[in-house]
């Protein structure tokens, strides 16, 4: 008697195709990880090696013998530490400051009704579509007319009420917050600022994640605006001080690597406690109201 062994059955949702596709964009998402992560593996990398031994070919791609004193020639050039406060302070109250006053808009503009409502958000959506560039030459003379030039607060407040996040937190606070939730506060005896800051504010966990993260990566790395308004070295954030280890004929490359090993840990750090909100706030965001 011969026997006939049978083939299991397929599953009844197997695609071979549907697999296929899963695994291309698998590798597709490996490729891009992988060259998005290969700069900075070698500024760490060029970060051990002295200047001299960083532009060989091929590069080096093991850590050098370097590190320590292309650490002491960060600190023998510049004051990185000062500069690297400047630039966290500059962020951090900047970052602050914006969401909530971008809070503050986008909820008036999603709660409330009131004349040329419609016309004042289509001017603030309008603004976006106006390149920052264009505004450097205006925005210089009017802090040279206040005379905050020289101000690390010209840094931050003038973008506390920005576009984009006011636009953000309208967008979310419409689509996820009911009105009913407001008139209940009302009933309930609540100031207009209390319902904002104790009924509103504490729902907006993924918009918040999403505007203070955007918001401190831009400020901190901010180099144009530091570039036009800081004159003394001592305000300098720690962009235009590892910028002035760059010379015409030469430049400290391996003590710049190591500060911006360093300089990169805050955004680690922001990225790490606000990434899990991130996708759901600028999602939430594109639903239009």
């Amino acid at each position: 008697m011969t026997l006939i062994q049978r083939r299991p059955a397929l599953h009844p949702n197997f695609n071979s195709s549907d697999t296929r596709a899963t695994a291309i964009a698998y590798l597709i998402l490996i490729i891009m990880c992988f060259f998005t992560f290969l700069p900075f593996f070698f500024m760490f990398i060029f970060a051990t090696w002295d200047k001299s031994q960083i532009y060989t070919l091929p590069p080096h791609v093991v850590p050098g013998p370097d590190l320590a004193s292309n650490y002491a020639t960060l600190m023998r050039k510049i004051n990185f530490w000062r500069s690297f406060w400047n630039s966290l302070y500059i962020s951090t109250v900047g970052t602050v400051l914006t969401v909530f006053f971008c809070s503050l808009g986008g909820f008036a503009f999603a709660m409330y009704e009131f004349r040329f409502k419609n016309l004042l958000f289509s001017m603030v959506q309008g603004s976006l579509l106006i390149p920052s560039i264009a505004g450097i030459i205006p925005f210089y003379l009017i802090l040279q007319a206040i005379g905050w030039i020289g101000q690390p607060k010209a840094l931050y407040i003038p973008g506390i009420a920005n576009a984009i996040g006011i636009f953000l937190m309208r967008q979310y606070i419409t689509s996820a917050i009911p009105k009913e939730l407001v008139e209940a506060a009302r009933i309930d005896g609540c100031s207009e600022f209390r319902i904002f800051w104790s009924v509103i504010f504490p729902l907006l966990g993924p918009a918040v994640a999403t505007l203070a993260l955007t918001t401190f990566i831009g400020s901190f790395n901010d180099v144009v605006g530091a570039l036009i308004v800081l004159k003394d070295r001592d305000t300098f954030t720690v962009q235009l001080a590892l910028r002035s280890l760059q010379g015409r004929s030469t430049a400290e490359t391996g003590a710049m690597m190591v500060g911006v090993c360093i300089a990169v840990i805050p955004l680690l750090i922001v990225f790490a406690f606000t990434s899990r909100n991130l996708i759901a706030g600028l999602a939430a965001g594109s639903v239009k109201g």
